[in-house]
């Protein structure tokens, strides 16, 4: 299962890095969870629960495309979002090698964005 707790399973035995200790980078780590979720939630909630989670597998698509919040500020809210949320929670925790997962999956989100539009 791809969740946030299985994220966290996955870096609590890793090495961590003092210098992700340091309070700034815990304080930046909760800002980009933080503006993460805002990114995620706002989404689904701008999309409902046929937009988020209908729309591609059942055809249901929407009558007009969505423009608010936060798909003024990206098109792809959840993609990013969700990516902020996995950082921030690396940086949280001090885990160098959840920087570099988060990489990879930023790195996915991105080819499949390409798919996608």
């Amino acid at each position: 299962v791809n969740s946030p707790i299985s994220y966290e399973r996955a870096l609590r035995h890793q090495p961590s890095s003092a210098l992700l200790l340091q309070p700034i980078f815990t304080y930046s780590a909760y800002t980009l969870i933080a503006t993460g979720n805002i990114l995620v939630l706002s989404s689904m909630w701008a999309l409902g629960v046929t937009g988020t989670y209908l729309g591609d597998y059942f055809g249901i698509l929407m009558n007009d495309v969505v423009t608010s919040f936060p798909f003024n500020v990206t098109a792809a809210p959840m993609y990013y979002g969700s990516t902020l949320s996995f950082l921030g929670t690396a940086i949280l925790y001090g885990k160098p090698a959840g920087v570099l997962l988060t990489a990879e999956v930023l790195v996915v989100y991105l080819l499949a964005l390409r798919f996608e539009e």
